[in-house]
């Protein structure tokens, strides 16, 4: 028996209405250059009714979390940690970021790669 394999169609990635976005974009973008701000759009109340900034809050919570978990676990562990655990995953934790603020900037809500998948704020 054959199987047939069936195509998906690439998955859209949903974007905020223009004013939605123009509204909170320098918010998400902080957001990521400084994690800790992650809940600065959540204090406005434009900003709470917002899908696009709670969606990069959330995000930015994540890799707020992510960043704090690799520097737990790179300073914990010796040697290993110290030389490739802490470099390796900070990199990857800017990189993260670096999506996340072209993805604010373009006003996409796509989620991050890696950590993306989380969704601690509702």
């Amino acid at each position: 028996m054959e199987e047939q394999k069936t195509q998906e169609a690439p998955k859209e990635v949903p974007k905020a209405n223009s004013a939605d976005v123009e509204k909170n974009k320098l918010m998400a973008i902080i957001g990521y250059i400084i994690p800790i701000l992650f809940f600065i759009p959540l204090l406005n109340e434009e900003s709470k009714k917002s899908p696009f900034a709670k969606f990069h809050a959330n995000q930015q919570l994540v890799l707020l979390i992510s960043a704090i978990a690799v520097n737990i676990v790179g300073t914990l562990i010796p040697i290993l940690g110290w030389f490739i655990i802490l470099p390796i995953g900070s990199i990857i934790i800017l990189v993260v970021a670096i999506i996340g603020i072209i993805n604010a900037a373009k006003g996409e809500m796509k989620k991050l790669p890696i950590i993306g998948g989380f969704e601690i704020l509702k």
